[in-house]
């Protein structure tokens, strides 16, 4: 029997804490490497390089995130809720990271976007999406 409307409403808050949780842990993580990133690789390999050594070991941060929120909040296997989870947290996750960089440094959307290496720049957008779609792909069985 084909669930009613009145059924969406816990689901889909189980997938907005999901999302809350998922971002919370990869941020977290994402804090910490980025704190060491800038102390110790940054001033012996340069900005593009550190970035890019920093990048799997994020994709694994992300990867163990997801698998733990899937399972923890029973996330069925379906896209709706496990989109749904990943857009919350790429959402949180944006809105965290312009606040704080922009915020702290004083830039603009653009001067921030200007100040990216291309190379590492375009290497983190890709990681935001396989960070949005992440809960979708882990544990679909």
């Amino acid at each position: 029997m084909p669930s009613s409307r009145h059924d969406r409403g816990p689901r889909a808050m189980t997938a907005v804490k999901a999302g809350i949780a998922y971002f919370a842990l990869v941020f977290a993580a994402g804090f910490v490497l980025g704190a060491a990133r800038v102390s110790w690789v940054v001033p012996r390999l340069g900005v593009r390089t550190a970035e890019l050594l920093e990048m799997p070991v994020m994709l694994m941060v992300i990867l163990f995130a997801a698998r733990f929120v899937v399972r923890r909040f029973a996330l069925p296997p379906r896209a709706g809720p496990r989109l749904g989870a990943g857009i919350v947290a790429l959402a949180l996750l944006l809105g965290a990271e312009f606040t704080l960089v922009l915020g702290l440094q004083g830039l603009t959307l653009a001067d921030y976007a200007a100040s990216r290496d291309p190379v590492a720049g375009t290497v983190y957008a890709l990681m935001l999406g396989v960070f949005a779609a992440m809960p979708l792909l882990v544990d679909r069985g």
